[in-house]
């Protein structure tokens, strides 16, 4: 939720399974950022798969929950990123929740340039083509650009 969403910490851990739903055929999360401002927050699949596996057949609560059951903050996500990094071998000396939220700017902010008709920043990675409808149409969400990129390792 943190790396592909660009999810803050504190709008991951608020998020609720109600918070779940679907607009125009699209699987998505309504989160509340800075300021109160609600946003939905399309789904690619690969998340919401994580999402399924870490709700199971709960109902209602929330959706990441800590080691003893109850709503993980900010500070177990933090431990859970550490175990996850040391498991697999990757060694980085301050690990936090927030660098996976780094990690998806460069990608999200290419698409944002692009679907605003802006002119793309230089950079090594071509912004795709798009027009000005991208950021109401949720077929063409950042998001969606930025899982494809991951899962074809590029």
């Amino acid at each position: 939720m943190l790396g592909l969403l660009g999810l803050r910490i504190f709008e991951a851990t608020a998020a609720n399974i109600a918070d779940l739903g679907e607009e125009h055929g699209h699987r998505v999360l309504r989160v509340c950022g800075k300021g109160t401002k609600i946003v939905l927050v399309p789904l690619p699949p690969a998340v919401g798969r994580a999402i399924d596996r870490a709700v199971a057949s709960r109902v209602r609560g929330p959706i990441l929950l800590n080691g003893r059951g109850a709503r993980m903050d900010r500070h177990a996500a933090t431990r859970r990123l550490h175990r996850l990094a040391e498991s697999a071998g990757i060694q980085i000396a301050r690990a936090h929740p927030h660098m996976l939220r780094h990690s998806s700017r460069p990608v999200s902010t290419l698409a944002l340039t692009c679907a605003m008709s802006r002119s793309p920043p230089v950079t090594p990675i071509p912004a795709p083509r798009c027009d000005t409808t991208t950021l109401t149409n949720l077929d063409r969400h950042p998001n969606y650009i930025l899982a494809a990129c991951m899962a074809s390792g590029t």
